[in-house]
């Protein structure tokens, strides 16, 4: 297969399904040109369990994308979650050396901002500026250029367990894969689902997947808050088996073919027919028994989110309301659902912003994916691409250059 230097490829590492999507920038901008998925057995809420499972989910899915895109894979941008992920808000003041906002005045104040005190065992996978402030005057975007003598950020920092995205890095290496970056899952899907005019006026993206929900609140252009419940799709078909006592498999099956976010959405005299476990011979239910399961522990899953958005305190703040996506969100009646829990506007998320295979990814299940390769094209035009350094002593290193520098 052909090398080429202009694709980016994004893989999501999900708890139920692995999704590599390829990309390429054209003329018409970011098209999509090959997509794999495999089923993934080797995460629990977003956390890898099993390293071999997971490496073999990855290279199926990756050859499956490489294949139909016609090209040879080697790096990708790669989505992270799970409920050791924390988000926090921080400020950091600095004073402006010629009296001029310079870059060096930029990272100076971004370093001053993320002096927090972070325990050993995580680390910092972004840094989100929110808002720069130079002498009193606020709400500036770009400070490069201005005149001043005091320059202040507002960031919002991420931080997740060193371990896990180690291991991440580790099952790519394993298939012969650089990881150019590691981003967080709903920043991700935001680039793929929401609009300009969205963050803006205030939104909420809730991206619910197999093991996780992963949220993020945006307002003013930037992201307010970030957060990872550890619930999802799964805790559904969980519930769906202990409730009908049927194989894991079978109620997947009977969620995804006759699942209804509500019962007052389907009629007493419809029936599913559902396979015992120990060779018992199958049986039937009714339809609204299996929606008398799903529709608690939905409302639970949209409680935990309403309570989420409640803490952040942006409340009041979200104009455009929420955006659902991730595949557990393909249920009938989930956005009526949401709308009626959250008290806000709804509207299911699907990939955007794209061009290419958008037949093939005309699905939630692929915000992650599809957004993965938007956010590395627009990291690689500003040229903000590099390859993940798994080394401690390289590290090292490079905080000793940058120290250094300062002096000298």
């Amino acid at each position: 297969m052909a090398k080429r230097n202009n694709i980016v490829v994004g893989l999501d590492i999900g708890t139920s399904k692995v999704c590599a999507v390829v990309g390429e920038m054209s003329e018409r901008g970011v098209e999509i040109i090959g997509v794999g998925s495999h089923i993934s057995q080797g995460l629990r809420k977003g956390v890898i369990i099993n390293i071999e499972s997971t490496v073999e989910s990855i290279k199926k899915a990756v050859t499956e994308a490489g294949v139909m895109a016609g090209c040879e894979i080697n790096s990708v941008f790669t989505g992270i979650a799970g409920s050791h992920i924390k988000g926090f808000n921080s400020h950091g003041i600095v004073a402006v050396k010629n009296k001029e906002v310079s870059e060096r005045d930029v990272e100076r104040v971004m370093d001053a901002a993320k002096a927090v005190a972070i325990p050993m065992d995580r680390e910092v996978l972004h840094i989100l500026p929110q808002d720069y402030i130079i002498d009193d005057q606020d709400g500036i975007k770009e400070p490069l250029g201005m005149s001043g003598v005091r320059l202040e950020a507002k960031v919002h920092i991420v931080t997740g367990a060193v371990t896990s995205a180690q291991n991440i890095v580790k099952c790519c290496n394993r298939t012969g894969l650089n990881v150019a970056d590691i981003v967080l899952e709903p920043l991700a899907s935001a680039e793929a689902v929401l609009t300009e005019e969205e963050k803006e006026l205030g939104v909420a993206l809730v991206d619910m997947g197999g093991g996780t929900t992963d949220i993020a609140l945006f307002h003013d252009g930037t992201v307010k808050h970030t957060s990872v419940l550890a619930i999802g799709g799964n805790h559904l078909t969980s519930d769906i088996a202990a409730g009908l006592r049927t194989p894991i498999a079978e109620a997947e099956r009977i969620k995804q073919r006759y699942g209804y976010a509500r019962t007052s959405m389907v009629t007493r005299d419809e029936r599913v027919e559902v396979p015992s476990v120990g060779g018992r011979s199958s049986r039937t239910v009714t339809r609204q028994i299996l929606c008398e399961i799903i529709e608690p522990r939905l409302d639970e899953i949209f409680q935990l989110f309403r309570r989420e958005i409640v803490k952040s305190g942006y409340e009041g703040s979200l104009s455009s309301g929420v955006v659902l996506t991730g595949g557990s969100t393909l249920l009938p009646g989930m956005i009526e659902m949401a709308e009626e829990v959250l008290g806000m506007p709804a509207r299911q998320g699907l990939p955007m912003h794209v061009h290419g295979l958008t037949d093939v990814i005309a699905s939630p299940i692929y915000a992650t994916g599809v957004g993965l390769v938007l956010y590395g094209m627009n990291r690689q035009d500003k040229n903000f691409f590099r390859i993940r350094e798994n080394n401690v002593f390289g590290k090292v290193k490079g905080r000793m250059t940058d120290w250094l520098s300062e002096f000298f």
